[in-house]
């Protein structure tokens, strides 16, 4: 009986972008998308961290923070580049390079807006609706029923936002690519070939996966209100209610971090421990409608991300001062090597 293969030295993580890929190593930034015209574009670049310096905010439960805000970062900046490929104009390439520039400055307010949208749908609302059920059924704020219902209604409108946005096509097409994205980072996690054959073979539900972090922030977030949000701010029900929504915000880093080291623990022991796998189990439920099942040719894309990923993982240098930005007509051309 053949010994199982070892696990790969570093972690590799990803996301779904428009009609494309985002795969993240320690030194590489890679995103692979697939043009109008099926030609397919690579943009790489050598990693550069958050605060490389302050080594503290490495260290656990402060590094889960860091990758949150990280990985708003990278998920805007893949999703910008993604769009801008699916235009079908041609463009100058001075043009590109200052709409480029732009699109960097434009993405600090789109993040924003985005975070302000989330703080509204998933802090604010719940709060007001639990709010409003506590003066039907006679429990307020104090009460440890208000923070499980809390948390109760973000998972309902968690699970109700995605089951809607996965209907519109275009979503579907992305949750596609996110399921490709998982097979191809199962396929290099078991050290198989980063082929079609084995990727295709490779389940489409990861425990690492950020559909299963947000649930995890959901459950930690009710532990943490629940026992620091039971002291009145206020002797004015209104001005308390409104004073425990702004202080839930900044505590939202501290259920970040804690829930990091969570999922983190989970998808290392996922395969040996009953706990971790119970654990996991919500968020791979989840992620039966935040990812399907990948078209070859979408799989194809995240196993050139991957593979793109690991080459500079294997070079000897990795440092670069910009971009590298490749676009080939047919997959067979492109020749960066086969990593495992």
């Amino acid at each position: 009986m053949s010994s199982s293969p070892s696990k790969p030295s570093f972690d590799v993580g990803g996301q779904a972008v428009i009609e494309g890929v985002m795969m993240r190593s320690a030194k590489s930034f890679t995103v692979v998308c697939r043009k109008p015209d099926q030609s397919i574009i690579i943009k790489e670049e050598a990693w550069k961290p958050l605060w490389k310096d302050m080594s503290l905010l490495r260290k656990p439960f402060f590094r889960g923070i860091i990758v949150l805000i990280e990985s708003l970062w990278n998920g805007m900046s893949s999703l910008s580049f993604s769009a801008e490929q699916q235009e079908e104009e041609k463009k100058q390439s001075k043009t590109k390079q200052n709409k480029a520039k732009q699109s960097k400055a434009a993405m600090i307010p789109v993040i924003a807006i985005s975070v302000l949208f989330a703080i509204g749908l998933f802090v604010a609302a719940p709060h007001a609706a639990t709010w409003a059920l506590g003066s039907l059924l006679s429990f307020d704020i104090t009460s440890t029923w208000f923070h499980i219902i809390d948390g109760t209604i973000k998972m309902f409108i968690l699970v109700g936002y995605m089951a809607i946005i996965s209907l519109l096509p275009d979503i579907y097409r992305v949750f596609q690519y996110h399921g490709a994205e998982h097979k191809a980072i199962f396929t290099y996690e078991q050290n198989l070939p980063l082929t079609l054959e084995h990727a295709k073979k490779q389940s489409r539900f990861h425990p690492r996966c950020g559909t299963s972090f947000l649930l995890i922030v959901i459950m930690v977030s009710t532990i943490v209100f629940s026992g620091l949000l039971t002291i009145p701010l206020s002797e004015n029900t209104i001005v308390d209610h409104l004073l425990k929504i702004l202080v839930k915000i900044p505590l939202m880093l501290p259920v970040a971090g804690i829930s990091y080291e969570l999922i983190k623990i989970s998808g290392k022991r996922c395969e040996t421990s009953t706990i971790a796998k119970m654990f996991a189990r919500p968020g791979m439920l989840l992620q039966r409608i935040t990812t399907k099942e990948p078209e070859d040719n979408q799989l194809e894309i995240a196993l050139i991300a991957i593979r793109k990923t690991l080459w500079r993982e294997n070079q000897p240098c990795s440092e670069a001062s910009e971009p590298i930005i490749e676009t080939y007509n047919n997959i067979c051309d492109i020749d960066f090597p086969l990593a495992t």
